[in-house]
């Protein structure tokens, strides 16, 4: 028998687990764009590439599929991209990156944490 309930617990650890997959993609991704695109050392470059080998490994923390864990990502790095141009480089979001946002932030709580009936995730398997 499966259990359908909404466990508070475990959509919090999820979340932890999404926003640090996000400040690794993001952090990255970020590094290597100031070597490549700003000039910078190719240090921050190998310093990129390092945190997003991390970024690979935090999503086999996570207790659902694959398909379903860079669904949600999606949608949380699209929040968290917003906020990192806020706050790195000045760009205040606008009113469509709210709604967009918004929008995706939807898509994340239904992909991710709606029950789905008679399915029995790998973490929960004997």
């Amino acid at each position: 028998m499966v259990n359908n309930k909404i466990s508070w617990n475990k959509i919090a650890v999820s979340l932890i687990f999404s926003l640090v997959a996000g400040l690794c993609e993001i952090s990255g991704g970020y590094l290597v764009w100031l070597w490549l695109r700003d000039g910078m050392s190719w240090m921050l470059g190998v310093l990129g590439g390092f945190v997003l080998f991390a970024y690979g490994i935090v999503p086999t923390f996570q207790p659902s599929h694959l398909h379903r864990i860079y669904a949600a990502y999606g949608g949380i790095f699209i929040v968290m991209a917003i906020l990192w141009g806020w706050g790195f480089q000045g760009i205040k979001p606008d009113t469509f990156d709210i709604i967009g946002a918004s929008n995706s932030v939807v898509g994340v709580m239904i992909i991710y944490y709606m029950p789905r009936k008679n399915e029995v995730l790998w973490s929960e398997r004997d």
